[in-house]
């Protein structure tokens, strides 16, 4: 199935932003241009190709083998004009697409020699003919400088060799003008200048009848007339006879060019592709080096898992500030389906909402996000948002009729592939009959297994939440001492609105607020305190486990470090009580030694020496074998060892085999009386005082109120509610 996403979702979750954030890199206007028309993928093969592709670009900044430049100028028009019949380019045109070739054969070259490294790139670079023809073809008739080489045609190699003969002849009689009228006095002190790039004689007013040529102009103050020499008149008409000549040649040459270069315009077509492809995605792997971004798993499978996710928008624009940005981390399966999360205003709900909605439309339009490298996603073939006022003077609609417009639109594209995001779901009508709408939306969105995040304030929506299986309640953490918002996602807990706490610190007067809270029905402000009362709890306790879980990670490490050096310790001691026994059966030994040198030398006898050495010796080797004995053994030992064996494991067998017989009688035993607890438990009947626990729980509650199959239990700071069938007796309520 394709993925379809609304221009409105792309609207709604600021992707244009991002994409003009990401032209910042590109190296051409085509790059650009392209950026800007970016959506996401409908086909989940050719995203996974260009999230490689950008993957692969964005590591070449981290080893040695990094892309080649691949700069290049628009040639669209010149190849448009290329393709004409009997068209011809200038040769600024025809460098320009010899170094897009160039640019591109090199760029293959490395991609071929580095298909390791880039697989994906490789074979991108793959789809494009590796062909030197066009460039070579144009280095031979147009020089690096952009002028036409004099081999290009023997025609035009001998008009410039006449060119070149009859300037000299122009400058040879010009000399020869210019040193006779200088020796008779009738020039100025300037001598010559240059007019229509021809040289000119700066001829005294007063003596312009006396040198004869073209008079081509005068001075501002008409002491000065400018006169071409009669001498060099004919040669400069010769000379711009060949001028034109030469020009025509030039055409002639560049038009034969042009039509040897025609074939290749669909390659040179392939060539623009490529390099603005290149350029996209070049420019997307600088970006997310910039947020820190990378190619999280992608699962084929429903899941979703954003670890310290940022808003790449916000996250750019804090840092510009030199504010820190905080990362949220949210997951969506099988079991946790939806996620409504409540809380104050200005507490982050919506930018958590955004985040996550605008990180999976970037990676479906190949871009990486800013996440940690352990975060997994799925792709959605569709993904809906309705976020802000979106109130139509255009069609006379209200906020709550765009609303419910919107809402039908949900409820006809949402299936088990849908990824949904409601920000202040339920708003813009009565609180009564719209959230009561806004349950019905919720459950039809939870039968139809869409994953989906919302944010609302509606109390009926949270015990709704609380109620359905796969739904979690989340709140965005408030400082209660503060009352400022600490940007921080906690799944799990309902959050307080601070409806009263926020009016307070922002100067409303005690008074009027009382007068509010009188107006509201008691159970809602019981609600509202309860919850936020939690809430405070929740944090407290969160504090507290956050700061034993450091202290017995501090402890641990502690714990290791002095294992670790009773280890070394230990070692050392080994290792010097066998040094301290080496030692000294090395004295004795010498001790030994030196008594036979000391008789030796008494006695000078050699024969002496030698029996008593050998003796000695022998006597040695016994005390070794002695405590090292030899581990040979007779036959008749080993059978008897083989028989002591097999008799050991008769024995063991035996005592196995009565081992299970009594843990089968065991097990009946306790299963007999495991269906006898579970008996008097189905037929007991829980009363109002009777002390009770969850069946997976340790806390242990009084039942305060029985309604139907739910009781509510009081455990002293709160009081919840469970079914009936989920209650453990510990203790009867007393007469």
């Amino acid at each position: 199935m394709k993925t379809v996403i609304a221009d409105k979702t792309l609207q709604d979750l600021e992707f244009t932003t991002v994409l003009e954030q990401v032209t910042e890199f590109c190296i051409s206007d085509l790059g650009k241009a392209s950026i800007l028309q970016i959506t996401p993928f409908a086909e989940a093969d050719t995203l996974f190709f260009e999230l490689n592709l950008v993957n692969e670009y964005l590591s070449s900044f981290e080893n040695e083998n990094r892309i080649p430049s691949h700069r290049f100028d628009n040639i669209t028009d010149h190849i448009k004009r290329l393709a004409i019949e009997n068209s011809f380019l200038d040769t600024e045109a025809f460098l320009k697409i010899a170094t897009t070739t160039q640019t591109v054969n090199e760029l293959k070259k490395f991609l071929v020699k580095f298909e390791s490294y880039y697989p994906s790139l490789a074979q991108l670079a793959s789809t494009i003919e590796y062909t030197t023809f066009v460039s070579d073809t144009i280095a031979k008739i147009i020089t690096s400088y952009g002028e036409v080489a004099d081999n290009a045609s023997p025609a035009l190699k001998q008009i410039r060799k006449d060119i070149h003969s009859v300037r000299g002849k122009i400058s040879e009689s010009f000399s020869r003008a210019l040193s006779k009228n200088i020796a008779s006095g009738y020039l100025d002190d300037i001598k010559e200048t240059i007019i229509d790039n021809q040289r000119v004689l700066a001829v005294l007013a007063m003596h312009r009848r006396k040198v004869s040529g073209s008079l081509l102009g005068s001075s501002k103050s008409g002491n000065i007339v400018y006169i071409a020499p009669q001498a060099s008149l004919a040669f400069s008409r010769e000379l711009q006879n060949l001028l034109y000549e030469e020009k025509q040649e030039i055409i002639k040459i560049l038009r034969a060019l042009a039509e040897e270069i025609r074939p290749y315009v669909s390659l040179l077509q392939q060539y623009l592709v490529f390099l603005t492809h290149l350029d996209v995605v070049g420019a997307k792997a600088k970006y997310a080096k910039e947020i820190n971004a990378l190619l999280p798993k992608i699962h084929p499978e429903k899941r979703v898992f954003l670890r310290d996710a940022y808003h790449p928008i916000l996250w750019r624009k804090n840092k510009a500030k030199n504010v820190e940005t905080i990362p949220q981390t949210i997951e969506l399966n099988d079991k946790q389906q939806i996620i409504v999360i409540s809380g104050p205003n200005a507490g982050g709900k919506s930018i958590t909402l955004k985040t996550i909605g605008l990180l999976q439309l970037m990676l479906q339009s190949g871009l990486l996000i800013p996440v940690h490298e352990r975060s997994e996603t799925t792709i959605f073939n569709t993904i809906l948002t309705d976020i802000g006022d979106n109130q139509s003077i255009e069609n006379q609609l209200s906020t709550y009729s765009y609303r419910l417009k919107n809402m039908r639109y949900f409820l006809r594209k949402c299936n088990d592939k849908t990824l949904f995001l409601i920000d202040e779901f339920g708003t813009g009508s009565d609180p009564e009959l719209g959230g009561a709408l806004a349950e019905i939306f919720l459950e039809e969105f939870y039968d139809k297994k869409a994953f989906g995040i919302i944010t609302t304030h509606y109390a009926n929506l949270k015990v709704l939440a609380n109620e359905l299986e796969n739904v979690t309640n989340a709140n965005m953490q408030f400082n209660e001492r503060t009352l400022e918002p600490i940007y921080k996602l906690l799944v799990g807990q309902a959050g307080s609105s601070f409806t009263f706490e926020v009016a307070q610190k922002n100067g409303i007067p005690y008074s009027l607020i009382n007068r509010a809270k009188k107006r509201v029905e008691n159970e809602k402000i019981r609600l509202d305190k309860t919850i936020s009362k939690l809430q405070k709890e929740r944090n407290r306790l969160q504090k507290t486990s956050d700061t034993l879980e450091k202290q017995k990670s501090k402890e641990q490490e502690h714990l290791d470090s002095l294992q670790q050096k009773e280890q070394k310790i230990r070692e050392k001691l080994e290792g010097f009580q066998d040094l301290y026994d080496n030692n000294q059966r090395m004295l004795s030994l010498g001790r030994s030694i030196n008594e036979l040198l000391n008789k030796y030398f008494q006695t000078n006898n050699k024969k002496e020496l030698s029996t008593s050495f050998f003796k000695w010796v022998a006597a040695e080797k016994t005390k070794f074998i002695k405590k090292n004995p030899p581990k040979k053994k007779t036959k008749t030992e080993k059978k008897q060892e083989e028989v002591e064996e097999k008799k050991q494991l008769e024995a063991i067998k035996k005592v196995e085999q009565e081992v299970l017989e009594k843990v089968v009688e065991v097990r009946k035993e306790k299963k007999i009386e495991a269906d006898k607890v579970a008996k008097e438990r189905a037929e007991y009947v829980f009363k109002i005082g009777d002390r009770v626990r969850l069946i997976d729980g340790n806390a242990v509650g009084t039942i305060d109120k029985i309604e139907k199959k739910k009781a509510f239990i009081n455990y002293g700071l709160f009081t919840t509610e469970a079914k009936i069938e989920q209650l453990e007796l510990v203790e009867r309520a007393k007469k």
